[in-house]
């Protein structure tokens, strides 16, 4: 069966020369999470400013990509500045590295349009590299060595995990910023079962903007210029959370709004702001719906965010990439005269199907169609083939367009 979520072979290691602090991290990451030693990037980069110019950005990238061992799909950032890719407009720099600088993926602050799209949007895509020529990035987004174990660790503490904690998906008073509250409202009752999502409701005012003072918290989604509170929440390791606003990512002070580092300071695992002001346009955000079914069905914390986002050219992706709470376990196997198939990563509402062949040349013939109605474990059978069968293969929705069928695995 085929495997959901980046391995940690998948990632590249990314460290500013001289850069004490993210030799650091980086040594302690490539320890904790076994990357490969060779996946471990050191490039030239002035890591004093915030922003870095589009010229010496392409650069940059050039060295990068150079040096990238072949098989490389993601990247993680050690430094936390320059965290932004400015030219005729501003990218986040894990944006910037995963498409190249393009005015195309941002606008001037003084124009309100939306930008282009991401092929990865709700993708079924396990190999962004090889599938789409994009290698998303992520920033550890951590200022000391001890708060950057920390992330680590809460990283490694998700995985496998499992965990039934809170979701708060938030309609706060704040009209421009409350534009993602027709995603969230049908959440609770489309999870219900599976994940407590909570729609907290304070449109029309006369009740709280924020959540605080909560255990065991999971997702928390709102649209705040500062999100007060943060600290007197816990959260569950592998906890994701991000506000709608216009600068969370404009490091280092987000001009007085709530900085996507604070959202990992208060002990979440990922988060995720733009870089200059976006206008509301829900497709700059992530989309909770989206987040969530590709988190549960066992992708990595950079996997699910970058899915989660039409058009995050103007944003920063910041967290520990390879923690995956819900990991997949697929297993395929022979038991009690039938086929035993066993996977969380199907998508709902798409049709998959095992099918049989009789030769080399022969036509493949279905044997069993399966069409899961929502995200969790499934567990399926199918009957044996004829005995003649000399091949099997599992076809499913396709990683470049999920409206496609293509063959995911195959015997030899």
């Amino acid at each position: 069966m085929p495997r959901a979520g980046l391995a940690a072979s998948d990632l590249a290691v990314l460290v500013a020369e001289g850069d004490v602090l993210g030799e650091a991290i980086a040594a302690y990451y490539l320890s904790a999470r076994n990357v490969p030693a060779t996946n471990l990037i050191r490039v030239k980069l002035p890591t004093k400013g915030d922003a870095i110019s589009a010229t010496d950005f392409a650069t940059l990238k050039a060295e990068i990509d150079a040096k990238l061992p072949a098989g490389i799909q993601a990247q993680l950032l050690t430094w936390t500045a320059p965290s932004r890719v400015v030219g005729s407009c501003a990218m986040g720099i894990t944006s910037a590295l995963a498409f190249g600088y393009d005015p195309k993926y941002c606008v001037p602050n003084a124009a309100c349009l939306n930008t282009q799209a991401s092929p990865l949007y709700d993708s079924e895509s396990r190999s962004p590299w090889a599938d789409h020529q994009i290698r998303p990035a992520m920033m550890l987004g951590a200022r000391s060595l001890d708060a950057a174990k920390a992330l680590i660790d809460r990283g490694l503490k998700a995985d496998g995990s499992q965990p039934l904690g809170d979701g708060y998906l938030l309609n706060t008073s704040d009209g421009f910023r409350n534009t993602r509250a027709v995603d969230f409202r049908v959440l609770p009752d489309s999870w219900a079962g599976r994940l407590k999502l909570i729609y907290q409701d304070n449109s029309a005012g006369g009740s709280k903007d924020i959540v605080e003072n909560q255990a065991g918290l999971l997702f928390y989604f709102t649209g705040l210029p500062i999100t007060p509170g943060l600290t007197s929440n816990s959260y569950l390791p592998g906890a994701v959370g991000d506000s709608l606003t216009s600068y969370a990512a404009q490091l280092p002070d987000a001009r007085g709004q709530t900085t996507v580092l604070k959202w990992l300071d208060a002990g979440l695992t990922g988060s995720y702001g733009t870089v200059e002001e976006p206008c509301n346009f829900n497709q700059k955000f992530p989309k909770a719906s989206v987040l969530i079914d590709q988190y549960y069905r066992g992708a990595s914390l950079i996997e699910a965010y970058w899915k989660s986002l039409q058009s995050p050219g103007q944003g920063l992706f910041v967290g520990e990439p390879l923690a995956r709470p819900f990991a997949d376990a697929p297993s395929f196997k022979l038991e009690g005269g039938q086929y035993l198939i066993s996977s969380r990563a199907l998508r709902p509402a798409a049709t998959y199907t095992l099918d049989y062949q009789i030769g080399a040349a022969g036509s493949w013939i279905t044997l069993a169609s399966f069409k899961p109605t929502k995200a969790e474990i499934q567990n399926l059978s199918s009957p044996l083939p004829p005995a003649t069968a000399t091949a099997l293969r599992w076809r499913g929705p396709c990683p470049t367009q999920s409206s496609q069928q293509c063959t995911l695995a195959s015997s030899p």
